[in-house]
């Protein structure tokens, strides 16, 4: 459809998480630099943004940045019990038929993360959507966790990442243990206006366009519409090329965001 038409090889807003498709905007920079800092380090790190700013494709990028020297553990539905979660944390540590008793579970864990430092490697456990956590214990976990090291090194890094409402929750008192582990945080802003004109352009190129292809009133009301949050970002300017292929329009105007609003759910 609208591919060859602007002659894309791909979709340009495409939803998944791709890394080539990330925009290091500002804010994005600092906060992969951040994350580099905390894996090397081997240390706990909190990344925090709204709903589509981009974290979960930064987590990508972050393990293609570092190399084979870290093995990364991707946990994307948090709502675990303290068991669950570790069970889950063994399976991805390679251990099949993780025990049930938790103190066989940990034993396992445990030789698992020497085992890793044998062979010159670091897990590094990812956790997404971390406000879901329901239960206080799993942090704790977490925090226990890190008493894994030797004299000069952890053993295991985190990455714990969230919506907002994560650090409003870490915030609270029953959270200070792990607060005083988390050596790096990060809040991931929105993009501005500018940076809203550049990802455009940055994804029409990646996808084998020409940057332009949205003119400047039709930026702006794509800024205002979506706050500039990536993946609102996405589902509008997928929708306005949509409406320009059906007129044949070479250009992406204000007049074609216009006949969006009220359709687009964002």
């Amino acid at each position: 459809m609208y591919k060859e038409f602007y002659g894309f090889r791909e979709k340009p807003f495409s939803k998944t998480p791709d890394p080539r498709f990330l925009f290091m905007s500002r804010g994005h920079r600092e906060a992969l630099a951040r994350l580099q800092y905390a894996v090397e380090e081997r240390e706990v790190a909190l990344l925090t943004g709204d709903i589509g700013c981009g974290k979960t494709t930064l987590s990508r990028a972050l393990m293609d940045s570092v190399g084979t020297a870290y093995r990364f553990c991707f946990i994307f539905n948090p709502k675990l019990n303290a068991l669950e979660f570790l069970r889950i944390l063994a399976r991805n540590l390679d251990l099949d038929n993780p025990p049930s008793a938790k103190d066989d579970l940990l034993t396992v864990i445990t030789e698992a993360l020497y085992r890793y430092h044998g062979e010159g490697r670091c897990p590094v456990i990812v956790i997404d959507e971390a406000q879901l956590i329901p239960d206080r214990e799993v942090f704790d976990e977490i925090r226990l966790l890190t008493n894994y090291q030797l004299d000069d090194r952890n053993l295991i890094s985190f990455i714990i990442m969230g919506q907002p409402e994560l650090r409003k929750r870490l915030a609270h008192s029953v959270y200070e243990p792990l607060r005083q582990r988390v050596a790096i945080q990060y809040h991931l802003k929105p993009l501005d206006v500018e940076e809203t004109l550049e990802y455009l352009d940055f994804r029409l190129e990646i996808a084998g366009g020409m940057p332009g292809l949205f003119t400047p009133d039709a930026v702006q009301m794509i800024y205002d519409l979506s706050g500039g949050v990536p993946r609102r970002i996405n589902i509008i300017a997928t929708n306005a090329l949509l409406v320009g292929f059906g007129k044949d329009a070479a250009l992406i105007d204000g007049a074609i965001i216009e006949e969006l609003k009220g359709e687009v759910t964002l």
